[in-house]
């Protein structure tokens, strides 16, 4: 592809990122220039795109946890690394299915009605799509991915690979089937992982019932319930062996209400004595606690529940009522029988379906397991020994270890059509299958399952019917790092680039995701499949709120990439990060839809626009190859403090990116560039480059080049767009390559020289001083003006006289006194004090002193009757109770403003004596 770069004659006087951005976009993708060669040198550095789901569009979240690892994959593949960074979407079971069933139900019908052929058409078509849309925003964000290596987790591929890890798992003995409590959605009629709840904070009630003794139905045990249907599937009453209010009745039996069922009275050391009554009625099928106990006691599991949630045979006399009219039917039984103690309001957290958005029940069904167990005592293990994986920030050491040494069986079979089907057959004799939950066989492909399942119940199989369910989306995804590579395949990419070198993801998901990617790398590939893992933040809002759809406060990127282009919004983004791993709060106005921080960082890039086309029109077409090094008897002492500077900066910013310090990195390069090299050493070099004196000319236009490439190569990780577009300008490379693969720059600390830095500081301080007082003084530009720098300390005067001529030149100041002590006080002047100099400019003849001075004062008297009008409103009762509290806020920071006003003009009016 052969891009047209504006040539230095005609460059645009304004950056346009959106004729640039896309521009290089397809440059970078149709060139190749991330394509990973695993015989090529260089050490490996090697990730994986955390899978966005196939359900829309990506949001904030997502720009901001792109954004970060591709600063690190840019800076690692310019320092010489073998880079592979691998994208990829995930099929999201649960979303697409609650997706396409809201589509679905808005026709009148249901997945049952199309039946699995059909839905599935629907649901690839749908993949089609939403994989579209994702990979155009991942290409818009600039990300420099590997797409020659796109997988998708439904792709040929990765459900080999899915496959294959299901029937190993089955052959170790840590795959079964059985029947289990799980988390159970009767909107989407599935079991779902913990990952898939949403805790909410409900207002309701706890029912205190009377349970008769059947020894003596004049005395009753209390139990508390939030869940009164509940009831109807008890099958004990729990109390603490050591409660002496009970333990006497323990062997006894009670007779359950509604149902005359007799159930007995057992001891056990999970009831709390001191909570309520001191008695738990026991439901094992529809608690987990309670599940334990039973299995413990040896107790029945009666389940009330079809699936759909409404009451079952079990539930009767309320069978077939939805779960929510029978807690209401139970709760009228037991008031009318007077067995209703009391009631009381309560409030408490229940787990809804995070894609059904219906509270969960936990409730016995036959399942799919995984026991991980092993798996996660090897992680453990190696955690404990070495420290792998290395967490970024290490606090979340605790949360992933927390989690592994907690788990219990991994329910990962899922009722839904849309995903990995599990590779279970079950024989099919006489046209029927056997009722028995343990006849089947696990196999790669019909054929073979056809042949296990001759072999294990007969000749007389006639065939095999495969198991309806699909496997949770974890499952495929904790395979991620490794099946991406062609695992099970022992393929190059996995010899070369396994283990993967860093995983970039959110700590939301260090259980759900994290952990499930190390248990399952330690079993198949016998190694923790990351050496690091960075946990990013989250992007908040404007006030500091978690973005969520719910509260209707998400900021779409599109908009903001629309509107300042992608560089911008990258760096704002990852420039606000303060300390690995901390949240964000993103500035954004929703009336106008502006941030005021992605229009600082659009800024920034107009401000290296401006600086880069300034420099291209004053190295008279030269590139600084051509150019060469600038010798260093030749330099100047600006020249020395900008080298110093820059390579200072450099060797800061790769110890921040080696500890991936990106916010820290992006601060530094903004300080670099906006102050030293903008504001200071251009501004500090025009005279040379307008004078006669070739040498030194040549000089600053070597020392601009060098700078300029550095500066566009050390930003290039954070900006990739704007540096590539300048940096094609600058070395005319005639699109052979691109600055993402060059080397990036290695700090000389031979050119590094502290001292210099802190006086040239010093320097720098004098000129503000000097500046400020000129315009506190109303001057015009074109103005000169006599200034005094009154200093006994002899190191200063040595500094300031070096740099008398940057400081005449920058300040218009036609006389430059430097001294240590004066004949006669000028009687009028506008002073300064920067370290122990006296900073003096003398206004006689310059300005009208006196009417300075009245117009200073009639402006502080002016701004003070505006301050005191708002403090007499925040000073009054009725409106601080009245008013919006924003409105408030509003009077609060104006007042402050007018107040930094007034004390800054009665500063300047003090100094004009």
């Amino acid at each position: 592809m052969t891009v047209a770069t504006p040539q230095v004659s005609n460059l645009p006087s304004q950056y346009n990122p959106f004729e640039t951005e896309p521009k290089w976009q397809s440059f970078w993708e149709e060139q190749g220039f991330y394509v990973a060669d695993p015989r090529a040198p260089g050490d490996p550095f090697s990730m994986v795109l955390p899978p966005p789901n196939v359900t829309g569009n990506l949001h904030m979240g997502h720009a901001f946890a792109f954004t970060l690892p591709d600063v690190v994959t840019r800076y690692k593949r310019m320092r010489g690394y073998n880079v592979l960074w691998v994208p990829g979407t995930d099929h999201a079971s649960i979303a697409v299915h609650t997706i396409l069933e809201n589509q679905l139900r808005q026709e009148g019908k249901s997945r049952f009605d199309l039946g699995r052929e059909a839905f599935l058409e629907r649901a690839w078509a749908w993949k089609e799509q939403s994989q579209g849309i994702i990979k155009g925003q991942l290409r818009r964000l600039g990300l420099s991915l590997d797409w020659s290596r796109d997988r998708f987790t439904m792709d040929e591929g990765l459900n080999r690979a899915v496959i294959e890890a299901f029937v190993r798992l089955h052959e170790a003995g840590l795959i079964y089937r059985g029947e289990y409590l799980v988390n159970w959605c009767p909107a989407t009629q599935s079991a779902v992982s913990d990952i898939e709840l949403d805790d909410k904070e409900v207002k309701g009630h706890l029912w205190h019932f009377r349970y008769p003794l059947a020894a003596d139905p004049d005395h009753y045990l209390v139990v508390a319930t939030t869940r009164p249907e509940t009831m109807l599937g008890d099958t004990a009453v729990a109390v603490n062996p050591s409660d002496e209010r009970y333990k006497h009745l323990i062997g006894q039996q009670i007779k359950l209400p509604i149902k005359d069922r007799l159930i007995p009275i057992i001891g056990d050391e999970y009831v709390d004595a001191s909570f309520g009554s001191g008695c738990v009625k026991i439901t094992p099928a529809h608690d987990p606690n309670d599940f334990e106990i039973g299995q413990r006691h040896h107790l029945p599991m009666i389940n009330i529940l079809n699936k759909d949630g409404t009451l079952n045979e079990n539930g009767d006399p309320f069978t077939g009522l939805d779960r929510f009219v029978a807690r209401q039917k139970v709760v009228q039984w037991f008031e009318a029988h007077g067995l209703l103690e009391k009631v009381e309001d309560y409030t408490h957290t229940v787990p809804h379906s995070d894609r059904g958005g219906v509270p969960i029940e936990p409730l016995l069904s036959i399942q799919w397991f995984c026991d991980v167990s092993g798996m996660a005592a090897r992680c453990l293990e190696e955690e404990y020994r070495n420290n792998s994986p290395r967490f970024v920030p290490e606090r979340w050491t605790k949360v992933y270890t927390g989690w592994l040494e907690k788990l219990r069986p991994w329910c990962i079979s899922r009722q839904l059509w849309w995903g990995h089907q599990i590779p279970a057959w079950y024989p099919v004799i006489e046209g029927q299958i056997p009722g028995d939950p343990q006849a089947f066989v696990v196999a790669r492909h019909e054929q073979e399952a056809l042949v296990k399942a001759r072999e294990k119940f007969g000749p007389e199989v006639e065939a095999v019917q495969q198991d309806p369910d699909v496997l949770d989306t974890w499952f495929s995804s904790g395979l991620w790092p490794f099946s991406t590579l062609g695992w099970p395949d022992d393929t190059e990419d996995l010899k070369r680039y396994y283990p993967n070198s860093l995983m970039s993801t959110g700590f939301d998901i260090i259980f759900f995701w994290v952990a499930r990617m190390t248990m399952m790398g330690s079993q198949f590939t016998g190694q923790i499949p990351f050496k690091d893992v960075y946990i990013n933040g989250l992007v908040r809002d404007e006030h500091g709120a978690k973005m969520s759809k719910s509260k209707g406060n998400g900021i779409d990127p599109l908009e903001l990439l629309d509107k300042y282009g992608t560089d911008a919004l990258r760096y704002a983004l990852v420039k606000e990060v303060v300390g690995a791993g901390q949240d964000i709060r993103l500035a954004y106005d929703r009336k106008t839809g502006e941030s005021a921080s992605v229009e600082a960082a659009r800024n920034f890039a107009n401000k290296i626009w401006n600086a880069s086309r300034f420099v291209l029109m004053n190295l008279e077409g030269q590139t600084p190859a051509q150019l060469g090094s600038p010798s260093p008897e030749q330099l100047e002492l600006v020249d020395r403090w900008i080298l110093s500077r820059l390579h200072s900066c450099t060797a800061q910013v790769i110890e921040e990116l080696e500890a991936y310090g990106l916010g820290e990195g992006a601060r530094l390069l903004y300080s670099l560039i906006w102050d030293d090299f903008c504001d200071w050493y251009i501004e500090l070099v025009k005279p040379r480059l307008r004078g006669e004196d070739v040498t030194s000319k040549r000089t600053a236009q070597q020392v601009l080049a060098t700078a300029l490439e550095s500066i566009l190569k050390l930003l290039h990780p954070w900006m990739p767009h704007i540096t590539e577009e300048i940096w094609q300008i600058l070395t005319q490379a005639q699109q052979t390559t691109s600055i993402s693969v060059q080397a990036y720059p290695e700090p000389d600390f031979a050119w590094v020289n502290p001292t210099l830095e802190r006086e040239f500081a010093l320097v720098i301080q004098t000129i503000s001083s000097l500046r400020n007082l000129r315009a506190e003084a109303g001057l015009k530009p074109s103005q000169s003006i006599t200034a005094i720098l009154l200093t006994t300390d002899s190191t200063e005067q040595r500094i300031l006289t070096e740099a008398r001529a940057y400081i005449q030149e920058l300040t218009k100041a036609e006389s430059l006194e430097i001294t240590g002590s004066l004949a006669s006080e000028p009687k009028q002047v506008a002073a300064g004090v920067v370290g122990t100099i006296q900073v003096l400019m003398p206004l006689a003849g310059l300005v009208d002193v006196e009417a300075l001075r009245a117009k200073l004062q009639k402006d502080i008297a002016k701004i003070e009757k505006e301050a005191q009008g708002i403090r007499s409103r925040l000073e009054n009762p009725h409106f601080i109770s009245r008013a919006n509290p924003e409105v408030v806020q509003t009077h609060r920071e104006q007042l402050a403003e007018l107040d930094a006003q007034i004390t800054l003009l009665k500063s300047r009016l003090q100094k004009l004596g």
